[in-house]
């Protein structure tokens, strides 16, 4: 504000110093106030000429001459030189201002009352005064005597290179005008007077406006054609009078003065007036009906740009290209040239339709046109590229707009972060908010919201939290989004327990939960697979009163799902129907791939059917759900055929689809199919990514070629594709199922040398490789580093621990593991109880009585805990009890509860039997046991895969 002022202040002084005017423009001064002879008398002191002449003669003048009544000199008045003229111009300002009542909210008042609350700067020093040419000197004596090139009073009003064109034919077109009157200079405009009734035709008569520096002499020639003949009418050229512009003013001053007289106006004009401002009633109050804000616009007989350019800005903001771009074409067609503003609509409109190639064409079109882009355009385009996931074009328009236009604003700089957070550049980011605060921009609390956003997707805690803490130094107020940032970012990590708490800080500061941060956790319970929270949260959002939205149904269709009540997701699609609710292809997904994962794929043809019926086109991911499914239970024929259905619908393979098919034949070992696919990947062209060798590694372990597995992994060095943990991990579980502990140890350590870190399946799958090649030391001690390192062993690791134990015929040691697993609070499964009890029994005949007490124990628990084995497992047991207790005994009964149901009539039929026994290939030494483990093991793996592969693919297509 002070800048303006002390600009405003010298162009003040600086015009009374140069003798022309000592007053501003529009700005009137009564006689008796004191600022402009002080301003004289100040400047007066400061020149180098004596100030006792002028003094003196602006005192003698001031009592001696007569105020007179007009401002205009006599034009009569012979002039003796050219100094004499400009040096009697500042007292004729002086004693004849002009005599207007005095304005309150002048600039004068505005710099008085300024210079009070905040004094402005002392003015620099005169400059020397300029030399005039003669020029100059006419130029400002015409000024001074009135003697300008018009006889009238509109000379002030006219604009510069515009002429009026008369007794044009009513059919002519604006672009035939600016053929005919091109021929003398440059034409900025042609505006066609059209007629109220036929919107075709015009009313006879027109403008022209010549641009560029000789707009005033190409005017001038067009003049001289007056009277020519155009198209067989003869032509009436006069340049503009100014009338217009004078109407405008006196309207104004009548406004100013309240002068309460009505225009009259046609009925016609009071009608379209009306409707006019009905439009833009609606369009203030419901713009959400939208057949409302249509036929408000469809009433007004004669839209002008203005409501041409709300209707295609409505459009815009919902996203409807197509209704956008054809009000754009009917403006057009009226003949309304568009503006920068009407442009720049239709630019969001494309944006938010995330159809960018045609924004940009809108942008070079204006180009074009000489439509120069304006600050919001350039942050549209910006934003656009932003969301559509395109950081060059984003950073390539944000560089343009830093050259055009001087200074940028918060919501330019705010696109373009958002561009570099999407990607996870936070570096960039950081650099672009250090750049915005350096040019003196405020960051609004968008941007902290959208850093924060970004930290969440990579995972950086601390700096999220950071943010958050910065963001209420800085004087903002937390709002829901700004605690939704949070609770997305436990969530997503994981700490579902750390985002209820945020939750409950946010009810207390006084801020109710949205849909968003509702779904938000629901989400993270659905990632821990707890049901029964998930739905908890879905009835705290009826209780508070909201309506759930397609997102949230979504949701809880997917838990429904996932806990395999596909009855009741079916159900909640039909309520989604009942709410008005348009059911997505995400809504079926799930439940496609529920009924495809369960083997009941003619269910999951119903709700694929149901999914067509419904209006949602079958897209790539719905059909990657079916194949998933079909994948999950191993039927891979049936996922085959679905590629061929796929090719008949016009709906190409992706890399997922191929991959999702890898990732079976890996699960069953078959790596020529794996390779087979693998090749249709490149073949046609597919990005290959790191899940696709993740499934070829996985096949070649699975089949023990470990030297194909090594070619694989060259190949992702030469492909510049860094190994991520689950890599790591399918390689260490392939070394560990041929008992490699030393190139099992050799990948453990140049993961840590690469920065990877291990995660509990990748310590569980080395304690694996250390059971089977007997080095039971190296495996007890990996125990303790992953509790060192902060994993926690689970179940799993403690099972291959204990089943370690056994093979090295060490019942003591697996029941030792056995209860430190119990007092890390963990529940023992069916797998831990069958080493356990394989190992004790094994031993029994040769141990101490101490083992059989423990056997009791085991079977004491497994009855508690309802546990019953398989058949072959009790035939196992049945073999061992007989070595133990011939003729049976309290071992026997005991062992028996844990057998199923169907055990006494599988052992009257006399297959229990020790021959029977043997034909299973059931021998003494515990084989089974082992073998039976490691089978569970790798299957039990492959479906940690799985889930990891189906987690990771949901996320892409979800």
């Amino acid at each position: 504000m002070m800048d303006v002022l002390s600009l405003s202040s010298s162009a003040h002084c600086s015009q009374h110093h140069s003798s022309v005017s000592l007053s501003f423009p529009g700005i009137a001064y009564p006689a008796t106030t004191s600022t402009p002879r002080f301003c004289l008398s100040f400047y007066q002191h400061a020149e180098s000429d004596p100030p006792t002449t002028s003094s003196s003669l602006c005192s003698s003048l001031s009592g001696e001459l007569r105020r007179p009544k007009t401002l205009k000199s006599n034009p009569s008045r012979p002039s003796t030189s050219p100094h004499s003229k400009t040096s009697s111009n500042p007292l004729k300002t002086i004693l004849n201002p002009p005599i207007t009542p005095i304005n309150p909210h002048n600039l004068t008042n505005k710099l008085w009352l300024t210079s009070k609350i905040s004094p402005p700067p002392p003015p620099p020093p005169p400059p020397p005064p300029p030399t005039r040419n003669a020029a100059e000197e006419n130029q400002n004596a015409d000024l001074v005597d009135g003697s300008t090139s018009s006889d009238g009073p509109e000379a002030e009003f006219r604009q510069e290179g515009k002429i009026f064109v008369g007794n044009l034919p009513s059919w002519i077109k604006k672009h035939e005008v600016a053929e005919f009157f091109r021929q003398f200079g440059p034409i900025k405009n042609v505006i066609l007077i059209k007629g109220h009734d036929d919107m075709e035709r015009n009313m006879g008569y027109g403008f022209v406006i010549y641009g560029g520096p000789t707009a005033g002499k190409s005017a001038i020639k067009a003049v001289e054609f007056d009277g020519v003949e155009f198209h067989g009418r003869v032509l009436t050229v006069k340049l503009d009078d100014g009338r217009r512009m004078k109407m405008q003013k006196e309207e104004r001053e009548r406004w100013v003065e309240g002068w309460d007289e009505r225009e009259y106006r046609t009925k016609w004009h009071e009608e379209r007036e009306d409707s006019r401002r009905e439009f833009r009633k609606v369009l203030e109050a419901t713009p959400e009906n939208w057949q409302a804000v249509v036929r408000a616009f469809e009433r007004i007989k004669k839209p002008s740009r203005k409501e041409f350019g709300l209707m295609v800005s409505y459009y815009a903001r919902r996203g409807d290209v197509y209704r956008a771009r054809e009000t754009f074409e009917r403006m057009r067609a009226r003949g309304i040239e568009p503006s920068s503003h009407v442009y720049t609509s239709l630019i969001h409109a494309y944006a938010v339709g995330r159809d960018m190639e045609e924004a940009v064409t809108c942008a070079k079109k204006m180009k074009e046109e000489g439509i120069e882009m304006s600050l919001v355009t350039y942050s549209i385009l910006v934003g656009g590229f932003a969301r559509v996931g395109n950081v060059e074009a984003a950073d390539q328009w944000f560089k343009v707009a830093k050259e055009q236009i001087t200074t940028l604003n918060a919501i330019i700089y705010g696109n373009i972060i958002y561009a570099y957070c999407q990607i996870c550049n936070m570096d960039k980011a950081e650099a672009l908010v250090r750049e915005m605060e350096e040019q003196g921009i405020d960051a609004p609390i968008d941007i902290y919201h959208t850093m924060m956003d970004g930290y969440t997707m990579i995972g950086k805690e601390d700096k999220c939290l950071i943010v958050f803490e910065r963001l209420k130094e800085c004087g903002f107020t937390p709002s829901v989004v700004s605690y939704g940032c949070l609770i997305n970012l436990f969530t997503k990590m994981g700490k579902v327990s750390k985002a209820i708490e945020i939750s409950k800080i946010m009810e207390s500061a006084g801020i109710r939960h949205n849909m968003k941060t509702y779904s938000m956790l629901i989400n993270g319970f659905l990632r821990l697979k707890d049901w029964a929270n998930a739905f908890a949260i879905f009835e705290d959002v009826i209780k508070d009163g909201l309506k759930p939205d397609v997102v949230l149904y979504n949701n809880i269709i997917r838990a429904f799902c996932g806990m395999g009540s596909m009855d009741r997701a079916i159900r909640m699609v039909e309520q989604m129907r009942k709410e008005r609710h348009r059911p997505t292809t995400r809504t079926f997904m799930p439940i496609i791939h529920g009924f495809a994962r369960a083997g009941e794929m003619r269910r999951a043809l119903e709700v694929f059917d149901m999914m067509r019926r419904n209006g949602c086109i079958p897209t790539v991911h719905t059909f990657n759900a079916l194949i998933l499914g079909l994948v999950e239970k191993r039927q891979m024929e049936k996922a085959v055929e679905i590629l061929d259905e796929m090719s008949l619908a016009g709906v190409s393979p992706d890399e997922h689809t191929y991959t999702t098919i890898m990732q079976g034949y890996a699960s069953l070992g078959d790596t020529g199919k794996a390779f087979e696919y693998f090749s249709k990947v490149k073949e046609e062209g597919l990005p290959v990514d790191v899940y696709a060798y993740e499934a070829l590694l996985k096949a070649c372990c699975k089949a023990g070629r470990m030297r194909s597995a090594l070619a694989v992994t060259k190949e992702m060095s030469a492909q510049k594709i860094p190994r991520n943990t689950f890599v790591y991990n399918i390689l260490i579980d392939g070394w560990a199922r041929r008992g490699d502990v030393w190139e099992a140890a050799d990948l453990l350590q140049q993961m840590r040398q690469d920065g990877v870190q291990p995660d509990i399946h990748t310590y569980t799958s080395f304690i694996n490789a250390c059971c089977k090649a007997g080095d039971m030391m190296t495996a007890a001690s990996t125990i303790k580093e992953m509790e060192a390192a902060g994993v926690k062993p689970n179940v799993k690791t403690y099972t291959t621990l204990i089943h370690g134990w056994a093979r090295a015929s060490l019942p003591e040691k697996a029941l030792r593991c056995f209860d430190d697993m119990k007092v890390a609070g963990l529940k023992p499964d069916k797998a831990v109880y069958h080493c356990l009890m394989s190992s004790l029994l094994a031993r029994a005949t040769v141990a101490e009585e101490y083992i059989c007490s423990q056997i009791l124990s085991i079977c004491k628990e497994m009855t508690e805990s309802g546990l019953t084995v398989d058949m072959g497992t009790a035939v196992h047991w049945s073999r061992c009890l007989r070595k133990i207790e011939r003729a049976g005994g309290e071992l026997t009964e005991a062992l028996q509860k844990t057998f199923p149901p169907d055990w006494n009539s599988f052992s009257s039929l006399g297959l229990g039997s020790p021959t029977d026994a043997a034909e299973a290939d059931l021998d003494d030494e515990g084989s089974v046991c082992y073998e039976g483990l490691t089978d569970d093991e790798d299957d039990d793996d492959d479906e940690d895969g799985d889930d990891v592969n189906e987690e990771i693919h949901h996320k892409t297509w979800f």
